[in-house]
């Protein structure tokens, strides 16, 4: 069996986001940018399963421009054994990349599709729900364990009421959660011998063949306003009619 991971480059999360001051998006010259930390540990479920011995390849994608192949090139360092840029100078939304991704997958046919629930930069959580949608095969969204069982998974799930643990048909889309697993280190002869696995280009029109749709248009950002100082009340009275006056009660 095949697996393909997709991936996102973004901001490091240790790294504090700043809004550029024209408001036009937010600033990453000279910033430490990473693999998607969802990502990650999608990576870390395949090739787990990889050395089981129950698939025989993996295969990283993502979609952005050319510096994006240094993430590409951390994950074959973890292990995976080839890797796909699907170049774009621009941000690519959710519907197209899921649209882009599945043409990716109709020409590798993988047993198994895994990806981040989401991404740390717009939070959406979409792209893996619309990719199984598109593909039309089954999905297991915000997986925290997985069992792989010939053609069948499954897959236990972090739901509202606590855990769901359902069981889907393969081929399939899982999206991973943070207690799925805890990512491996990559080690510095790894890092070398990533250096010489390969690497395939695709353009990002190419993918898409006749799509269209009409995107939301981001106009500005802006940093979140600082929290207001609190206020000390001598009784609960005094909180109840602060509340009303402010129109919270």
């Amino acid at each position: 069996m095949k697996i393909l991971v997709a991936i996102k480059r973004v901001v490091d999360y240790n790294v504090r986001v700043q809004v550029k001051p024209d408001g036009s998006g937010v600033a990453t010259d000279g910033v430490k940018m990473s693999i998607n930390p969802f990502d990650e540990i999608a990576i870390e479920e395949a090739l787990r399963i990889k050395e089981t011995g129950k698939a025989n390849e993996v295969v990283v994608v993502t979609i952005g421009d050319s510096q994006a192949q240094q993430q590409l090139r951390t994950a074959l360092a973890m292990g995976a054994d080839r890797a796909i840029l699907i170049e774009s100078d621009s941000e690519v939304q959710s519907l197209k990349a899921a649209t882009s991704l599945l043409n990716v997958v109709q020409n590798e046919q993988p047993g198994l599709v895994i990806m981040g629930k989401q991404a740390i930069d717009d939070d959406n959580n979409q792209t893996p729900q619309m990719l199984a949608t598109l593909w039309k095969r089954p999905q297991a969204t915000f997986v925290s364990k997985l069992e792989i069982n010939g053609e069948k998974a499954l897959a236990t799930r972090e739901v509202d009421e606590g855990l769901e643990t359902i069981e889907i048909k393969l081929p399939a889309v899982i999206s991973t959660d943070l207690r799925l697993n805890e990512p491996r280190f990559v080690k510095l002869p790894d890092i070398m011998k990533a250096k010489k696995k390969p690497l395939d280009t695709l353009n990002l029109a190419d993918t898409l063949g006749d799509f269209s749709d009409k995107e939301i248009t981001i106009e500005k950002f802006e940093s979140p306003q600082p929290r207001s100082k609190g206020i000390m009340v001598e009784s609960v009275d005094e909180l109840v009619a602060l509340l009303k006056e402010k129109g919270l009660a």
